[in-house]
This record gives structure tokens, C-alpha cells and sequence, in this order.
């Protein structure tokens, strides 16, 4: 077996053992969400569609202030990699800090939310019980953003099956406190919406304070709380610089999605409940390079702090192949039972059932074609944060969705009426634009470390 050989397959290696918890925790993290719809569901339609965009207005925000937390992630890698105890607790701090102040800013609007919902075009009854939502859920926000926080320190220092079964320990909590007050089950008062809204909020602190608990028992050398009220400002900048990018570009692709669903529903209704499931596949399989993502970007974070340039092409290579691998078994899945795939999302007793079902065969098929440049483009990103070079990516990535993606899915679905393919096909463009161009950027980078 030769060196490269045996350095590619050490790296593998590595890349699941590390990465395959974060995978478990992104899905677990992806049934909680399905859960809360499922459930609601069930409850009334009202409550689904003031949920479904409280949520979403909540998470368009979140995102942005999640870029803080995930920014910790390659700095602890790099200083684990070092040894650098100190260095890890000052930028976890400094981004528990941001990640405080963010929520702090975040909750006026959260909880004045009803004009808001008007204004993105909402009728007022869903408008109100989106407010009744929202001004329960905005208390999560803090725990939530420190929490991801707490996740990336303890990923970077490669302690990731803890988070898989706090998450896991989540979806079970998640589902009993929401059945007992969605529904007024168990004794509990029948709040509806509001019930869902409280049973986030208690998931959230109960996922903070596990991880907090565990990161202080498990690694007490860090002194990760200690003196946490004093400031540390050339390590709050550092966290700021690097997170603030990673937000809008979290942003930039969350709103491209959004907007492709304003534009589905621009075609018709079918089309748009359609789009639903075949977005929810996708992200349920694109849950796996997200996990994986993160593994390479600590293991490529590590690599830097020792300026190993040779490593971090190793691992990219690796991360690349796996991800590869990954969609072709994703691409004949869809292929292969996408009638079944679709199905499993539809009430059988839906008047528009066969509709949705053939429109939704064919988006799942379209899905297929941006499996790899999906995966090459968070796998690209997720390297360049190894590397911590965030605001040149921001850029790329924000131009390949909003002035190509977006431009060339209205051209070929509205100008050249394709319609829902013309739409997805441009989807794919717009990701395809962000692989080569992050590529290209991980390669200029990858040649000026060591």
C-alpha cells in the first residue's frame, strides 16, 4: 500500500469516527423539527401554518447569530491541536458572549412579530397565532445559540457522541412534552401552539445545561466558566470576524430555499406542497454531509493550527470522497423509489394526492442532480472554515445563489416556462456555482499555509 493510500484511508478513517456522531445529531436534530410538524399537523391546519412560518422567521434569524458559535469550532481545533487550553476557553467565551448579546437583539422583533407576519403577507389569523408562538419561543433563543456554542467546543476537541444522544434524549422529551400540552394529554392543560412553543423552549434549556454540566466535568482543565463575566476583546473580535461571515452565508442559503418556495407558489399550489417533500428528502439525506461537513472542518481546523499543509489536502480529499460515495448511494435511492418517497409525506385520502405525487416524482428525480454539488459546496465551505477564511466564501457563495441561482431559476421556469423543473434545474446551478468557485478558493488558500 503506498503512503497516499494508506494517508487516505488513516483519514477516512478518522473522518467517520469523528463525523458519524455529528451525522446521528444532525438527524435527531432534523426529527425534533419533524416532530413539532407532525404534530401540529394533527392539531389544526391553523397552528401548522402559523408554526411552519414562526419557525421559519425564527431560524432566518438564528442562523445569522449561530455563525458566532460555529465559528468556535475550527478556533478550538486549532488550539487543541496546540494545546493551547487557554486559547480554546477565550474564543468559546467570547462566542458565548456574542451568541448573548445577539439573542438580546434578536427578541424585539420576535416578540412585536405580528406585523412583521402581515408584512410577509400572512392573513391576521395566522399572523396572531405566529405572535401566540413566537413571544414563547424568542426565551429559547439564548440557549439555543449557546448551545451551539458548547456543541462546536466540544466537536473541535473531538467529543462528539455526547451531543448525538443529548440530541437523541431530545426528540424523546420533545415528542412527550409535546403531546401532553399540544394536546391536553396527561393532566396538561390544552394549549395548542403555545404548548409546542413551551416544549421548544424546554428542550432547548435542557439540551444547554447537559452540555454545560458534561464540558465542565469532562474537561475541568479548560476552566470554561470561570470568571465568564470578564471580557476578552482581541478574542471577542476574533470570534466576531469569523462568525459574522459564516452567518450571512448560512443566511444567503437559507433564504435561497425560502425564496424558491415564494417562487413554487408563484406556479400553484400542487407545485408548492410538492416542493415541501421533496425539499423535506433532501434535507433529511443532506443531514449526512452536514455531520460530516463539520468533522472535516475540525479535523481540518487541527491540521491548520500545525500548519500541515499536506494533511488538510488529505483530509479534503477524503471529505470529498466520502461525500462523494454518500450521493451516489443518495442518487439511486431517489431514483430508484421516488414514487415511494413522496407517497410517505401525502394523506391518501387527499383530493390532490396523484397530483402532488407526480409533481413531486419529478422534483425527488431533479433533487438527484444536485446531490454532488450540494455536497462539493458544504464540504468546500466547511474546509475554507478549517482554514478560517470566512468572508472571501461569504461573498462566493452569496454570488452563485442570488445573482446566478435565483436569476437563472426565474428565467427557466417563468421566461422559458419549464415551470417546477425550469425552477429546481436552476437550484442546481446556483450550487454547482458555489462548488467550483469554493473549490477554487480552498485550492488558492490550501498553497499560502506553511
Amino acid at each position: 500500500m503506498t503512503t497516499q493510500n494508506l494517508q487516505f484511508r488513516t483519514q477516512s478513517k478518522s473522518l467517520f469516527g469523528l463525523g458519524l456522531p455529528l451525522v446521528g445529531t444532525a438527524v435527531a436534530g432534523f426529527a425534533i423539527h419533524m416532530t413539532d410538524t407532525l404534530m401540529l399537523g394533527w392539531y389544526s391546519v391553523l397552528s401548522l401554518a402559523a408554526a411552519t412560518i414562526a419557525t421559519s422567521l425564527w431560524f432566518i434569524i438564528f442562523i445569522i447569530g449561530a455563525g458566532f458559535g460555529t465559528a468556535v469550532m475550527p478556533m478550538v481545533a486549532e488550539a487543541g491541536s496546540t494545546g493551547d487550553e487557554i486559547r480554546a476557553r477565550r474564543v468559546t467565551r467570547m462566542g458565548m458572549w456574542l451568541s448573548i448579546l445577539f439573542a438580546l437583539l434578536s427578541m424585539p422583533p420576535l416578540w412585536w412579530s405580528y406585523e412583521l407576519l402581515i408584512w410577509l403577507g400572512q392573513t391576521p389569523e395566522v399572523a396572531a397565532e405566529g405572535e401566540k408562538y413566537l413571544r414563547i419561543a424568542m426565551l429559547g433563543f439564548l440557549p439555543a445559540l449557546q448551545t451551539v456554542v458548547l456543541r462546536s467546543y466540544l466537536a473541535a476537541l473531538h467529543l462528539t457522541a455526547v451531543l448525538l444522544w443529548v440530541t437523541l434524549g431530545g426528540v424523546v422529551l420533545n415528542a412527550c412534552v409535546n403531546y401532553a400540552l399540544i394536546f391536553g394529554n396527561w393532566g396538561a392543560p390544552e394549549l395548542g401552539i403555545r404548548g409546542a412553543a413551551i416544549a421548544s423552549v424546554i428542550i432547548q434549556f435542557f439540551t444547554l445545561l447537559v452540555l454545560a454540566i458534561y464540558a465542565q466535568a469532562k474537561l475541568p482543565q479548560y476552566h470554561l466558566f470561570q470568571r465568564f463575566w470578564r471580557a476578552d476583546w482581541p478574542a471577542f473580535g476574533l470570534v466576531f470576524r469569523l462568525g459574522l461571515p459564516i452567518g450571512l452565508t448560512s443566511l444567503a442559503e437559507g433564504g435561497l430555499f425560502s425564496a424558491s418556495a415564494v417562487m413554487m407558489g408563484w406556479i400553484g399550489e400542487v407545485e408548492l406542497a410538492a416542493h415541501g417533500i421533496a425539499l423535506q428528502i433532501t434535507a433529511l439525506l443532506f443531514m449526512f454531509h452536514v455531520g460530516m461537513s463539520q468533522a472535516a472542518t475540525i479535523r481540518a481546523g487541527g491540521a491548520y493550527g500545525r500548519k500541515d499543509r499536506a494533511e488538510i489536502w488529505a483530509i479534503s480529499k477524503a471529505a470529498m470522497a466520502i461525500a462523494f460515495t454518500f450521493g451516489i448511494a443518495a442518487v439511486l435511492l431517489m431514483v430508484s423509489i421516488p414514487e415511494a418517497l413522496v407517497s410517505a409525506f401525502i394523506d391518501p385520502t387527499d383530493p390532490a394526492r396523484d397530483q402532488i405525487l407526480e409533481v413531486g416524482v419529478k422534483l425527488v428525480l431533479l433533487a438527484a442532480l444536485f446531490q454532488f454539488v450540494d455536497s462539493t459546496q458544504i464540504n468546500a465551505l466547511a474546509l475554507l472554515r478549517g482554514v478560517q477564511d470566512t468572508t472571501v466564501p461569504m461573498w462566493l457563495a452569496s454570488v452563485s445563489y442570488w445573482l446566478i441561482g435565483m436569476p437563472v431559476s426565474y428565467l427557466l421556469a417563468f421566461t422559458l416556462g419549464l415551470g417546477e423543473a425550469g425552477l429546481w434545474l436552476g437550484l442546481t446551478v446556483g450550487l454547482g456555482m458555489a462548488a467550483f468557485t469554493l473549490g477554487g478558493r480552498f485550492l488558492l488558500v490550501l498553497r499560502r499555509i506553511g
